[in-house]
C-alpha cells in the first residue's frame, strides 16, 4: 500500500482539496511553491499512463476547478501541470501556480511549510472553488 493509498484511506492526515469516488486532491506538505496541489486516482497504480482511459480524461475535468482555484488564490499567470511519479509509485499529478517553466523545477529546494501556513494555503484554494 503506498503512502497515497494510507492518504485516501484516512491512515495519515492531509490538507484535502477535493475528492470524488475516483480522485482525491490534497496540499503538498513538501511543496515546491505555496498553492502546490497533488491530484491522484484512488486505483492504486504506478505508472500514470497505465491507467484507464476513463481515469486518464476525468482526471484532468476533475483537475479543472482546482487549477482555476489556485489561479485565483496565488498570483500567477497559470496553473501548470506536472507529471514525474518517480517519488510514490502512485500515479498522480502536480498542480502548481507558475510564472515560468523555471516554476516547474523540482530540483530545487523544498518549502518547509508549518502546519499554520498549509491550512492558510488549504483556505485560500478552497475560498477560491
Amino acid at each position: 500500500m503506498t503512502i497515497f493509498s494510507k492518504i485516501i484511506a484516512g491512515e495519515i492526515p492531509s490538507y484535502k482539496i477535493a475528492g470524488n469516488d475516483k480522485f482525491y486532491a490534497f496540499l503538498d506538505i513538501f511543496p515546491t511553491v505555496k498553492g502546490h496541489v497533488l491530484v491522484i486516482p484512488k486505483l492504486e497504480i504506478d505508472k500514470f499512463f497505465d491507467l484507464p482511459d476513463d481515469y486518464l480524461s476525468e482526471l484532468l475535468i476533475f483537475a479543472k476547478p482546482i487549477a482555476k482555484a489556485i489561479e485565483k488564490a496565488f498570483p500567477c499567470d497559470r496553473c501548470g501541470i506536472e507529471v514525474i511519479g518517480l517519488e510514490v509509485p502512485h500515479a498522480h499529478m502536480h498542480l502548481l501556480p507558475i510564472n515560468s517553466s523555471d516554476d516547474l523545477n523540482f530540483t530545487r529546494k523544498k518549502l518547509q511549510l508549518s502546519a499554520e501556513e498549509l491550512v492558510e494555503v488549504q483556505q485560500q484554494i478552497l475560498a477560491a472553488m
